[in-house]
């Protein structure tokens, strides 16, 4: 399996999202090449392999396995890159916590134009009929995905689509073995391989019902299994980034994208349900 997403897919979005499944040799060229883009622009497909203690061969497979038709454009691509993403220097932190929390934000800024590129207008638009369509829909999450999860059950429930959440594992599972295959089951996991969620889509499998799910790994179980996967690259850049700092930054923003799609794909429909959301709101506001 290689890159599906969009072709303009920046090289790191391909390697967060692809790494992790990737051969261990292949993966090593991956793993060297993200740790320094620019320097990876300037090394030939012998130096790279030199690098990563591989042949040359894997450095020309694992460019294939990104979606370039070899490791020469792979480099054009990385130049890209790294012209596009390069910006003034940032002032030297002065140790304080505000200078922490502007540096967090400004390193997710600087990726905020990969959350889209593995995304296509035939998974979202599938992905959106869906959960127009279907009798129910079960929005499934464990861990840190659960307030994400419950977020999204509220805006759906507001942009008209009812939807169910249930915070507790079993529960899940209880719920997801009560659906037809009219029904959707959407799992949230940023992994995607959160064991309770990965129970969850069995049961749901069980019944028969159509699974979406957004991860940030392609070759995750959860993606893999799933009848439509749309997948959103860590802002962390890596798997391991991913286990470490668990960000669901990228995951909420295209959620949200996601349900303001909806709206717009049910047209007359959503208007009348962002009406009734502000008049419910309106009379619940104290001056």
């Amino acid at each position: 399996m290689t890159w599906t997403g969009s072709d303009d897919a920046p090289p790191t979005a391909r390697i967060a999202t692809l790494g992790p499944s990737l051969q261990p040799s292949e993966r090593r060229v991956a793993e060297v090449v993200a740790a320094d883009i620019a320097g990876a622009v300037e090394l030939t497909a012998q130096e790279l392999a030199e690098q990563a203690n591989i042949g040359r061969a894997t450095v020309v497979r694992t460019a294939q396995s990104l979606g370039y038709e070899g490791f020469p454009q792979l480099r054009v691509a990385l130049a890209l890159e790294v012209a596009m993403t390069e910006t003034e220097a940032a002032p030297a932190s002065d140790g304080t916590l505000l200078a922490a929390v502007r540096r967090n934000v400004e390193q997710f800024g600087s990726r905020l134009h990969q959350v889209t590129s593995a995304l296509t207008e035939a998974n979202v638009t599938d992905f959106v009929a869906r959960i127009d369509a279907a009798d129910r829909v079960l929005v499934v999450g464990n861990g840190l995905s659960a307030p994400l999860s419950l977020d999204v059950t509220m805006r759906l429930s507001s942009a008209g689509r009812p939807a169910e959440y249930l915070p507790d594992a079993l529960a899940q599972r209880i719920g997801a073995s009560q659906l037809s295959s009219a029904s959707v089951c959407l799992l949230i996991s940023g992994s995607g391989a959160s064991k309770p969620t990965l129970d969850v889509m069995a049961s749901a499998r069980a019944s028969g019902a159509q699974i979406l799910c957004l991860t940030s790994f392609a070759r995750s179980p959860l993606a893999q299994d799933s009848d439509i996967a749309l997948v959103v690259p860590p802002v962390e850049g890596s798997f391991q980034g991913e286990l470490i700092y668990t960000s669901r930054v990228s995951l909420a923003l295209i959620a949200e994208s996601l349900i303001n799609a909806l709206s717009i794909y049910r047209g007359g429909s959503g208007k009348e349900s962002q009406a009734a959301v502000l008049a419910a709101i309106s009379g619940s506001i104290a001056e």
